[in-house]
């Protein structure tokens, strides 16, 4: 069984990582992946060896929580949690302007430095046990695993910023004074780490709202009522969940297609560009098949249930576009082997500058040991990483949703990129059904295809003279004539013995074999459901364009991966030793302060989404 459901607490690629890691372990799981941007894990697993509520509890130990209820709750708790996530943000922001205006001396002029760190450490407290509470428990369930994520580095940094203030504020003076030293509180640090943190996950929620589009736009063609036809006769509303197979229902002018279903009195022009791409209207009539989702533009039409609830194909394509946003790209394997021992690395790092720093000056330099330490805490958090990955093949992918282009997994879209052959079958994929207008577009098609540098292969087991009439037709070098199955699945193995990545286009049993052999296989969305269940990826259009498109959009998705994984670790790169002081060993005195290194953690994962959402621009 194959199941997507939300996972609760996962905030970085370590988290998402450790989540995998646990449940891949289990007996019974297959598979396990995870998607950081949804918060979601695409599972295969077998149901007679464990259960989604075994999984849940084992989650549970380690600090995660897997929602298994329905989708309605997932999305409600994702509601009420941004709610709280905002609300939290709000009253943060609202402590680090008191607190920076008390400690910077903007409000209370006359008041003394003591009452003054006292009034900061109060204000501090309130932000760490209200705002920042979540970050401290989560810390803890980790730590009682022997794991750590970035909950581990921001409840470190504040904890460590907190407690070296508290205690300056009550014995500094006599501590430092004895040394002749200042001592200096950082209250206003430890507010704006979890400000600036909180405000980053804030921004991406916002942003990655953005990326799930395709997602609600699919699912925004599902109506939520149906006219049915009662045993009296009479025509009844009834919830779609509650419509059955061989129900009659009644559609109307400007009403959607409730279910999958037959015409069996009426006819109606009906609008399908939603599921295949076709503008043009089509008439539908007595025995004519009716798509869920699809459009009543003029006429009313009684119909037969026949695919109802999750097995239309609207449904199978929300199913196949989540289950493909949910896959793991190979690049994201390396992320994620690399995000499972981040955290500690960072740990040591931090461990290591604060003990630098000391060697360097001594206990005259412990509080710029303590800042540096705190600020590589900070600084380094994995977010932007975790982020990398996911992010653009979920705008990739729901991308292609928006042009009737069904993706499958994250494999096939960064397989994409590489084709440099293709083989593609001739009746019902270059032509129509019948031997008489190829398919519009074709000769378009294969142009674009030749200039992207594929060689195109047509396939037929038709006669020679009409083959070689229709290569020439459709502008296509290579072709062979009165091929089997067998032949098909020849040619695919030859050219991958040349070194060429292939992609396999066809739409009909006879092409299954070879589907299943190349590297890429595309089915047409009008071909048997054997094709369409081998290939990788399915074009719902007959516009055999989007066959560029798809590859085109390939290379752009993998493009902006590369892109985002390149900022992301340049990011860490550069920032931790700015962040480790080593500025001020040179003799320069500026420093990337806690405060500060929160700011830029929390933008650094912002940008990487705002980056992938770059590409629902691009045509």
């Amino acid at each position: 069984m194959k199941k997507t459901v939300a996972v609760l607490g996962m905030m970085c690629a370590g988290c998402s990582a450790r989540v995998e890691q646990k449940l891949s372990k289990m007996p019974g799981v297959s598979e396990a992946s995870v998607n950081l941007s949804t918060r979601t894990v695409l599972l295969d697993y077998d149901p007679a060896a464990t259960s989604l509520q075994q999984m849940k509890d084992a989650l549970g130990q380690i600090g995660y929580d897997m929602v298994i209820e329905d989708d309605r709750n997932v999305e409600l708790l994702e509601r009420q949690s941004y709610r709280s996530l905002l609300l939290k943000v709000c009253f943060s922001w609202c402590f680090a302007v008191l607190c920076m205006s008390i400690s910077m001396h903007w409000l209370f002029h006359d008041m003394s430095m003591s009452y003054r760190n006292q009034l900061c450490l109060i204000i501090a407290l309130l932000n760490l046990v209200y705002c920042g509470r979540q970050f401290y428990v989560n810390a803890w369930r980790q730590l009682l695993h022997r794991s750590a994520n970035m909950d581990t580095l921001v409840a470190l940094s504040t904890g460590i910023t907190f407690l070296f203030s508290v205690f300056n504020t009550f014995w500094g003076e006599q501590y430092w004074g004895a040394r002749g030293l200042v001592s200096h509180t950082y209250f206003d640090a430890s507010v704006m780490i979890i400000t600036f943190v909180l405000t980053g996950r804030l921004l991406e929620e916002r942003a990655k709202h953005s990326t799930a589009s395709a997602i609600r736009a699919l699912m925004g063609l599902q109506p939520k009522t149906a006219h049915c036809l009662a045993d009296d006769g009479t025509i009844v509303d009834i919830p779609i969940s509650a419509v059955q197979q061989n129900d009659i229902l009644e559609v109307r002018p400007g009403e959607k297609i409730p279910v999958d279903g037959l015409v069996v009195d009426g006819d109606a022009q009906i609008d399908e560009s939603a599921m295949t791409g076709e503008a043009e209207l089509a008439i539908r009539q007595e025995g004519h098949r009716l798509l869920a989702g699809t459009i009543v533009k003029a006429g009313t039409v009684r119909m037969r249930a026949v695919a109802v609830g999750q097995q239309t194909v609207l449904s199978n394509m929300i199913r196949m576009v989540q289950e493909a946003q949910g896959s793991k790209a190979p690049v994201q394997r390396v992320v994620d082997r690399i995000a499972l021992i981040f955290v500690p690395a960072v740990v040591g790092l931090s461990l290591l500058t604060f003990a630098l720093w000391l060697i360097i000056g001594g206990t005259s330099y412990l509080p710029q040991a303590i800042l540096s330490a705190v600020s590589v805490l900070v600084i380094a958090c994995p977010c932007a990483m975790g982020l990398a990955t996911p992010t653009a093949l979920m705008v990739g992918i729901g991308k292609a949703a928006e042009e009737n282009i069904l993706i499958k997994d994250a494999t096939a879209l960064e397989l994409l990129r590489h084709v440099d052959a293709m083989v593609i079958d001739k009746t019902g994929t270059l032509t129509e059904g019948t031997p008489e207008r190829l398919k519009p577009y074709a000769r378009e098609a294969m142009t674009q295809l030749q200039a992207q540098g594929i060689e195109v292969y047509m396939m037929s087991g038709d006669r020679e003279e009409r083959v070689s009439h229709w290569a020439r037709e459709a502008g296509i070098d290579h072709f062979k004539s009165q091929a089997l199955p067998q032949d098909k699945d020849d040619l695919v193995h030859r050219l991958q013995g040349e070194g060429h990545v292939v992609a396999m286009v066809g739409d009909g049993i006879n092409d299954s074999q070879a589907l299943a052999t190349a590297d890429v296989s595309i089915a047409m969305g009008r071909g048997t459901d054997i094709a369409m269940d081998v290939a990788q990826v399915t074009l719902m259009s007959q516009d055999l364009r989007r066959l560029s498109d798809a590859i085109a959009l390939s290379r752009k998705t993998v493009g902006m991966i590369h892109q985002n994984l390149f900022w992301a670790f340049i990011y860490n790169l550069i920032c931790i030793p700015l962040a480790a002081g080593l500025p001020y060993l040179l003799g320069i005195s500026w420093q990337i302060t806690p405060m500060w290194a929160s700011a830029l953690m929390a933008m650094s994962s912002v940008s990487v989404v705002l980056n992938s959402l770059r590409l629902r621009f691009t045509n």
